[in-house]
């Protein structure tokens, strides 16, 4: 880290004389370039101020104290500087200057930094954030603020008191107390590794407490339904209206890869004849903002066409609250004899598995219709089936058979 300049200067204020003939002694900071000023709180007459040294004149017992409370202003100001250029990422005339006058670092303790970091994301909700995203983060906030009492008996903790101790502390605090499983802690962990990042990258907090932690997750496999069970969902008769339309929405999922919100969004403008003459599914995904383009099977289009102008504020399906949805689907697994954790979720997860990679989809062109940016995400979603493997084997052996003939012959001579 290169050296900074620093500099104090003093000078009067003159153009601001009191009742008494005095003006008032300011205190102007130079590092790097940058100045920061404030008032002494010290006034002198103007004539008795030497410009050039920028002391007051004269051996006088008033000259003599005003010249040692300059000095001790010029101390504690170099011990400042000396104080953050040593501990801080850099340093700044604004520092200085709050460090001496006292005042504390904006967003200098950790629910502090959290909460503003959460009230940015909320004014991104429908930008950039979901309500989700949201959801997660004030969770989060709030595991934090209940850890902090519990172990410490603290409301707050200042970010530079955060240590390797504090992030293992917590970690053990979600696993005991909050029984919270070994991916939920995960959550937590990586969302307070994210306010730690924030204010090491903003020069609140120097020394990493997470650089010795490892953030341990397990890989969850979320299933998918088969063939069977997709054909037993659609194939069921339903006797109320809000099954068969919850039904619907996860079975078109089911086709076409689509995640809840994106679903609940599409409208009649997301559907579009693309080159090929066919109607496909052209949106964004909103998690991401990144493009979706997927072809409209025959079963998608007979969902759609069923609910065509059936329902309002330009609608293309009947979606409910996740909430409720999931809860329907549990219902529906149960009247089908599925013994799955039946989510909406589970449709991405059906469509990457069941409708596409098993039937020999490609997996970089399943990526690209669930909107990933990266294949190692798409692997979580799509699952290599025995069904596969045994379909990719019988090709390998029929490319073979002309080179089995050759070398059972050979072997019988």
């Amino acid at each position: 880290m290169s050296k900074s300049t620093f500099k104090i200067l003093f000078y009067l204020r003159k153009n601001q004389v009191n009742k008494d003939g005095k003006v008032s002694i300011m205190t102007r900071l130079s590092v790097n370039g940058e100045v920061s000023q404030f008032s002494s709180k010290l006034d002198v007459e103007p004539e008795l101020w030497d410009v050039k040294q920028g002391k007051v004149v004269g051996n006088s017992l008033i000259s003599r104290r005003l010249n040692n409370l300059l000095d001790d202003i010029r101390t504690s100001l170099k011990n400042h500087y000396h104080e953050i250029e040593t501990h801080e990422a850099y340093v700044t005339a604004e520092k200085v200057r709050n460090a001496f006058l006292g005042y504390s670092t904006k967003q200098s303790t950790l629910l502090e930094l959290f909460k503003t970091h959460n009230e940015d994301a909320r004014k991104l909700v429908g930008i950039s954030k979901t309500e989700a995203t949201l959801s997660k983060y004030d969770r989060a906030y709030r595991r934090l603020g209940e850890f902090m009492q519990a172990k410490y008996k603290i409301t707050d903790i200042a970010l530079k008191e955060i240590n390797y101790k504090f992030v293992t502390d917590f970690e053990t605090y979600l696993r005991t107390v909050s029984k919270c499983n070994e991916n939920t802690t995960a959550k937590f962990m990586q969302m307070l590794r994210m306010i730690v990042i924030v204010a090491k990258n903003n020069g609140w907090l120097f020394n990493d407490p997470f650089s010795n932690f490892k953030i341990r997750s397990k890989r969850v496999d979320r299933g998918y339904l088969t063939d069977q069970e997709i054909q037993t969902i659609m194939e069921k008769k339903f006797s109320f209206t809000r099954l068969e339309q919850v039904r619907d929405v996860f079975i078109f999922s089911c086709f076409t890869g689509l995640s809840y919100i994106d679903v609940k969004q599409l409208t009649a403008q997301n559907i579009c004849t693309s080159f090929d003459g066919k109607q496909w599914i052209m949106t964004h995904r909103q998690k991401t903002d990144t493009p979706v383009n997927v072809p409209l099977l025959n079963i998608p289009l007979t969902i759609l066409k069923k609910y065509e102008g059936k329902l309002s504020k330009g609608q293309l399906l009947p979606v409910l609250s996740n909430q409720k949805l999931n809860s329907y689907l549990k219902e529906i697994a149960d009247l089908c004899d599925i013994h799955k954790n039946v989510t909406f979720h589970l449709a991405r997860h059906t469509f990457a598995t069941t409708t596409t990679l098993s039937k020999g989809v490609p997996i970089e062109t399943v990526s690209k219709m669930l909107g990933h940016t990266n294949i190692k995400t798409t692997q979580i979603y799509a699952r290599i089936t025995n069904e596969k493997i045994s379909k990719d084997m019988q090709l390998l052996s029929s490319k073979l058979d002309d080179m089995e003939k050759v070398t059972l012959e050979k072997q019988a001579l």
